[in-house]
């Protein structure tokens, strides 16, 4: 008799366990027809792209919805929109339907692991002089890897990452986030990119707190010119955020129709044209610069992947601007 309550109770764990793990798969498929929905805007695209038909996933959705007892999305409005709570609830989604993902890439052999779709976000300064070269680094080492690259401000490439949607983002250092993990790449000094028609063009080098003496072309709040009456009490002048929504070469155009002069990341220099690059005046004393870093989630699994784009990143920039960064060696999670 007893024999017989253990297999029943053992039979109904059996059925527990099942039902579980079905209820856990269509919750995973539900999260990716919403996240679907709310990238197409459209029911019909979403279904199209998840591989099902347009009744399948509407009632997949009605279901969750009843389930959470909470509507999602407002099917009145074209493109379909999110609700405010169902906003809440797609990028809830989006970050465990990432980390199932990692889940399984964590059984993954090394060869498959370097395969599939790189989300990477790049900040517009570093997207001109890193992009390239990582594309053509992929494409002749790992053609299996399809890698999608976007140019973000740095405030959207933390805000996307924290909703697990992108693997990774090439940004300047400290981003100080205790969910992201920033991975110094390399340093770059600023240089000043002078008209020659500007009185500052005779000298060989420039006092780093003497520029704002005279007025530099900047991205910051609009393209314009920046000097030191412009400053608040108290503020300090950030190179690196006088780019904010722009790139550096647009500044460099201006200075070279305009006149005037503007500040470029050091790496750069390789990008502008032969004849123009004697425009270029070392910053000095102090020489100011910037660290610019691969910052990814602090629950990323990827190990393989990630050092894949490190190595790119080490065939682009030059080993000087590498120093005291990650130089050799594969990186461990």
């Amino acid at each position: 008799m007893i024999n017989q309550y253990n297999n029943f109770y053992l039979c109904i764990d059996k059925i527990n366990q099942n039902l579980l793990i079905t209820l856990l798969f269509m919750t995973l498929q539900q999260f990716e027809y919403i996240i679907a929905v709310d990238r197409y805007g459209h029911f019909g695209k979403a279904a199209d792209a998840c591989g099902v038909t347009q009744p399948t996933l509407s009632l997949m959705i009605k279901k969750l919805e009843e389930e959470l007892d909470v509507i999602i999305f407002d099917r009145e409005s074209h493109p379909v929109t999110a609700t405010l709570m169902g906003r809440k609830v797609i990028d809830k989604a989006k970050v465990v339907v990432f980390n199932t993902r990692q889940l399984t890439e964590l059984t993954l052999s090394e060869k498959m692991l370097a395969s599939g779709e790189l989300k990477m976000a790049v900040i517009s300064t570093v997207a001109a002089v890193l992009t390239p070269g990582i594309f053509k680094f992929l494409l002749s080492k790992y053609p299996s890897i399809n890698p999608i690259i976007e140019e973000m401000l740095s405030e959207t490439i933390v805000e996307r990452l924290k909703k697990a949607e992108i693997d990774m983002g090439i940004m300047v250092s400290p981003v100080n986030d205790p969910d992201l993990l920033e991975i110094p790449l390399f340093h770059e000094r600023f240089m000043a990119y002078v008209s020659p028609d500007n009185p500052l063009y005779v000298k060989e080098e420039l006092e780093s707190t003497r520029i704002l003496d005279h007025p530099v072309w900047i991205m910051k709040d609009g393209l314009r010119q920046f000097d030191r009456s412009m400053l608040k009490p108290g503020e300090r002048f950030v190179y690196d955020r006088m780019y904010e929504g722009g790139r550096a070469g647009t500044l460099i155009y201006i200075v070279n129709e305009i006149g005037g002069m503007t500040i470029v990341p050091e790496l750069h220099q390789n990008l502008i044209l032969y004849s123009m690059q004697k425009n270029l005046r070392p910053i000095v004393n102090p020489e100011v610069g910037r660290t610019v870093s691969l910052v990814i989630r602090k629950d990323y699994v990827h190990e393989r992947m990630l050092n894949i784009v490190i190595e790119a990143i080490r065939s682009v920039v030059p080993v000087q601007n590498q120093e005291k960064m990650i130089r050799q060696g594969n990186l461990k999670l």
